[in-house]
């Protein structure tokens, strides 16, 4: 063939291929639908949904895959991948020859860009006809596109088995991570899937697809590519055994976010931190069902400074129908309980009416009608307002909050962007100051996050593209420091470790919502516990249900903990006897004692009982348990002796512990405020 000719012909070609792009162009632009998906604050995955068509069909991007499965999928599929046009004329020969020499196909020598023109064009049957037509439309496909993203279409269209589409969807369904950094055995097994993806899916045909994946794994040892001791090493692993689900962490978020931009984009950016997303998910499951059935839990941690949500937790379990987890507690208006109160005590430290060690009054008031209780209907007689607030104390507060003004306390929240929602026709009432409001998990976080972040407090932002507000000043920050400094001394919940956070815990009317809100000099973290339906769950208290929960998802969470910064000038804690006069005790001008109202009597020793014989584990040389101690009646605060050595402290409560060094006779006696007494002899064993 002559020069002259073979130019000829090779500009005929040409201009047939023009006329062809132009005439009849691949349909790249009518591949699948994309999956949606949310991605985290560093682009990990959040949720995936599922595209139109029910398929899981995620972007692939060849520049986050692993670099080794990329390397064998070329090797194994089409080793000249780089170099041709659309076309491996040195497969299609081989392909011929075997054809010829067996009788029936062998081996399809298809190219990558043919197997993308399949994908995009499916055929109904195999023929010379469909063959040719797959490299008209892969030479097209390569005369538009590069071969990275000839790859990354591929990759993410190629079957995989049952609705899963794309390398992403299959990594994240067959071993649960994203295919950036996979196993040699993991490998293999996704570049033989897409040759058959039913017969060999692993969660189905687990020998099938062992086969397969051995026979890729050999491949690359023929090739030299992988050593022979890696393969057989990679050989020997198990294949997936059963299908996961895709990610669906925070899925109300995820949810909201689409149903906020309308649905448009395949992709949405949160703040949230993937990791401890899943850790309080984690958490809040594992509390629930704990609890017992029905119970839902709700989460939110965030950074007080930036007011950056790092996690939301909507509900126990999203898909959890006994436990309505479809529906997002954290933005659900609920009773707050005692919540409020750091804040009634920060106005009132504001104001100049109390200090730390100030004395106040805690027993039964009659505030203009309004006659609030202690939760266990029990009176401390005069308490100092730090062992009020962190007793949480009800009449001390309302004390308080009937000082500064319900009107004043609603203000404060309001200007934060935190708006109470009070029953219909009312306006702020003492009430409030424990629970008589509606408040979010998210409102109270924000709340919380000014007391964290020095008294100011910023809206809370879940979105990149959310401005950030400027803060409002919900205290000021000497009084935000004097409720940190007290806060941070309450007890941690039984078998909780002592993590340095302040905390205060709630509970609502009825046993409704149990309630716990933790900061430390960085971050703060909430959590709710109830039911969803708003009933009522005998024994749910925040001490016991919703603090054990806030403590365990402060340690899983990874944030660590900030310490508090040094007091502000102005914030100093004295002692009872360094304070003003005017200062040593709060004088309401309301709350008129209740006429008939019982004093408090001698105290009792309840248990143990006078001559009782207690088992502590003396006599089996166990590890020796300590001693419960109960009374009734006196005035608080109390001091225990114990064979007429005091005990280490002293107790506002009725109820204490003695851990005593040696069995036998033992005498135990309290001693009240007053100065009464009572005894009891017990013998201990």
């Amino acid at each position: 063939m002559g020069a002259a000719t073979l130019a000829v012909l090779l500009a005929v070609g040409t201009f047939t291929l023009d006329w062809l792009d132009r005439a009849f162009p691949p349909p790249l632009d009518s591949a699948g639908a994309l999956s949606v998906e949310v991605l985290d604050r560093d682009g990990a995955l959040l949720r995936a949904y599922a595209a139109q068509d029910g398929r899981w069909r995620l972007k692939a991007d060849v520049g986050k895959l692993d670099p080794q499965f990329l390397k064998m999928l070329i090797a194994y599929e089409d080793k000249r991948f780089r170099t041709h046009s659309g076309v491996d004329p040195m497969a299609l020969a081989r392909a011929a020859i075997q054809l010829v020499a067996n009788g029936r196909i062998v081996s399809g020598g298809s190219t990558l860009s043919m197997q993308l023109a399949r994908l995009l064009e499916p055929r109904k049957e195999r023929s010379f006809a469909a063959k040719f037509r797959q490299i008209a439309r892969a030479l097209q496909i390569e005369r538009r596109l590069s071969k990275d993203a000839i790859l990354e279409l591929y990759l993410t269209l190629a079957p995989y088995g049952g609705n899963l589409e794309g390398v992403r969807a299959a990594s994240l369904a067959w071993f649960g991570k994203e295919p950036q950094r996979l196993s040699l055995s993991q490998a293999a097994l996704l570049v033989a899937l897409p040759q058959s993806p039913e017969t060999r899916r692993p969660d189905r045909h687990s020998q099938t697809a062992k086969s397969a994946r051995d026979r890729v794994l050999a491949r690359m040892a023929t090739a030299g590519i992988i050593p022979e001791s890696e393969v057989e090493r990679a050989a020997q692993e198990n294949v997936a055994a059963r299908r996961l689900p895709l990610p669906a962490f925070a899925a109300h978020l995820a949810d909201a976010a689409i149903r906020s931009e309308g649905g448009q984009a395949l992709r949405h950016r949160l703040l949230l931190d993937r990791g401890i997303q899943a850790a309080l998910e984690a958490v809040a499951k594992e509390g629930a069902r704990r609890l017992g059935p029905r119970v839902s839990v709700a989460m939110m941690l965030a950074d007080a400074r930036s007011g950056e949500v790092l996690a939301r937790v909507g509900s126990a379990d999203y898909f959890d129908p006994a436990r309505a987890g479809w529906i997002d507690m954290s933005v659900a208006q609920r009773s707050p309980g005692s919540t409020l109160k750091p804040f009634i005590y920060g106005l009132a430290i504001e104001d100049g009416l109390v200090m730390q060690e100030t004395m106040i009054e805690d027993r039964p008031a009659d505030f203009h009608g309004y006659r609030p209780r202690n939760f266990d209907m029990d009176y401390q007689g005069d308490v100092s307002v730090r062992d009020a607030l962190q007793m949480s104390l009800n009449v001390p507060a309302i004390r308080l909050l009937d000082a500064v003004g319900p009107a004043r306390l609603m203000s404060r929240l309001r200007a934060v962007g935190v708006v109470p929602v009070l029953p219909p026709g009312e306006t702020p009432g003492l009430a409030i100051g424990l629970g008589g409001a509606g408040l979010t998990l998210e409102g109270l976080v924000q709340l919380y996050a000014g007391l964290a972040n020095r008294g100011k407090a910023r809206r809370l932002r879940h979105h990149p593209d959310a401005e950030a507000a400027s803060p409002a000043t919900v205290l000021t920050p000497q009084a935000a420091w004097q409720i940190a400094d007290m806060l941070s001394g309450v007890a941690p919940p039984e078998g909780a470790p002592r993590l340095g956070i302040a905390y205060k815990t709630g509970t609502s009317y009825g046993y409704r919502d149990a309630w716990a809100v933790g900061y430390d000099g960085r971050h703060v973290l909430g959590v709710w516990v109830g039911r969803p339906d708003g009933g009522s769950v005998p024994g749910l208290i925040g001490y016991l249900a919703a603090a054990p929960i806030l403590f365990e998802a402060f340690s899983r969470s990874g944030v660590g903990v900030t310490p508090f910064p040094r007091a502000p000038a102005g914030a100093v804690r004295l002692a009872a006897s360094e304070m003003p006069a005017s200062l040593r005790r709060f004088a309401s001008s309301s709350g008129a004692p209740i006429p008939g109202a019982p004093t408090e009597p001698a105290p009792e020793i309840v248990f143990p009982p006078e001559g009782a014989r207690i088992d502590l584990g003396f006599a089996h040389e166990t590890d020796v348990a300590p001693l419960a101690l109960k009374i009734i009646g006196g005035r608080a605060p109390f001091r225990w002796l114990a064979n007429g050595e005091p005990l280490a402290e002293t107790f506002r409560r009725r109820t204490a512990s003695w851990q005593p060094d040696g069995g036998g006779a033992s005498t135990l006696t309290v001693i009240d405020a007053a100065g009464r007494t009572a005894s009891v002899r017990v013998f201990l064993e």
